[in-house]
């Protein structure tokens, strides 16, 4: 009989100078669940992406990236 073993998930925001990894509020919640829930924290990720999931240290990584440009 084979297991299989669930993943962790963990979250980063890319910023433009930083790098900061939230933990997993909830692990039934959606993605999209999980962006809502930090964005109260971190205003930035209200026109944030998510990048394709990416397997790393047996975790899945999303990665949340700022999509404002700068003007001028």
């Amino acid at each position: 009989m084979v297991l299989a073993t669930e993943l962790k998930r963990v979250f980063i925001l890319m910023d433009k100078e930083q790098k900061i990894i939230l933990d997993d509020p909830a692990p039934r919640w959606s993605i999209d669940a999980v962006l809502n829930f930090y964005s109260n924290a971190y205003p930035i990720l209200t026109t944030a992406k998510v990048s394709a999931p990416v397997i790393r240290d047996d975790s899945v990584v999303y990665t949340f990236e700022s999509v404002m440009g700068t003007k001028g």
